[in-house]
């Protein structure tokens, strides 16, 4: 199943290296502005499907474009054909496919592929993390003030205010730097390889964070909720960082949040 999913990402890859050489993208907008969908997003998803179908027939599958539910039991794949539509759309060179096995609910496997840089990375459950043929390991940094994070914005922030707007004010001020990407799946990945320290976002679907918090915890760090519960698909916050940093993320998220309203636990 692991082969079958690294090749998959890698020919969905190459669709959307193509799509972005190419340059010319038709755009459409799904519950907003900001919300976007190309029609790249939806040839690498039938490109996944079609894959996945046609070699594990009994297998349910979740995606941010064709839809369904999250299942308890059985094994489900859950993809993001195009992490970083708008990027994407605009040409900015930061986007990835990303997809991930759950069994009865668990992330078993995961892979992220970024195709501009020919980066794969993918983890299995007990068999660590992995960039390639390089095996991941998480940043040691121990304090705040020499981290370097990321986060991103959720589509309702303009009309929400829960809007990430107050973390990344106070973390901004206390860390070496926070950056947005805009695409969540591979900032998570990057933590797991190191070259982020930590990385926290609300309002994130499953299919974005499945397959990097397996690799964040292969790695060594630490995938929660940002009450400190261990991450679960269906929960929609998250900080993941390397597992000294981790809960001065999570003091530094429930700081910044006093007065705001009180996310699911």
């Amino acid at each position: 199943m692991l082969t079958i999913a690294l090749d998959l990402a890698r020919q969905a890859g190459d669709l959307l290296r193509r799509g972005h050489q190419n340059g010319a993208v038709s755009i459409a907008s799904k519950s907003s502005a900001v919300d976007l969908v190309t029609e790249y997003d939806l040839a690498s998803e039938r490109l996944l499907v079609e894959g996945l179908r046609s070699r594990f027939p009994d297998h349910a599958i979740y995606g941010e474009e064709s839809g369904g539910a999250l299942l308890a039991t059985g094994p489900q794949w859950v993809i993001d054909p195009l992490d970083g539509t708008t990027n994407f759309a605009h040409g900015y060179p930061v986007f990835c496919v990303t997809l991930a096995l759950l069994i009865d609910g668990q992330p078993e496997l995961g892979v992220t592929y970024d195709p501009l840089r020919d980066d794969l990375f993918w983890a299995q459950r007990g068999q660590g993390a992995w960039r390639g043929q390089q095996r991941l390991r998480v940043s040691s940094t121990p304090t705040l003030d020499v981290s370097l994070l990321a986060t991103g914005f959720a589509y309702d922030r303009a009309s929400n205010a829960d809007n990430n707007l107050a973390e990344s004010a106070h973390f901004v001020t206390r860390t070496r730097g926070v950056r947005r990407s805009g695409s969540a799946a591979l900032e998570i990945a990057w933590v797991a390889a190191g070259w982020l320290d930590g990385y926290w976002e609300r309002g994130i679907q499953v299919w974005d964070l499945a397959a990097g918090v397996l690799m964040v915890r292969e790695a060594g760090g630490l995938a929660t909720t940002y009450s400190g519960r261990p991450w679960q698909p269906g929960d929609r916050n998250v900080a993941a960082a390397n597992d000294v940093l981790h809960q001065a993320l999570l003091q530094g998220i429930q700081t910044a949040r006093q007065g705001l309203p009180a996310l699911p636990a």
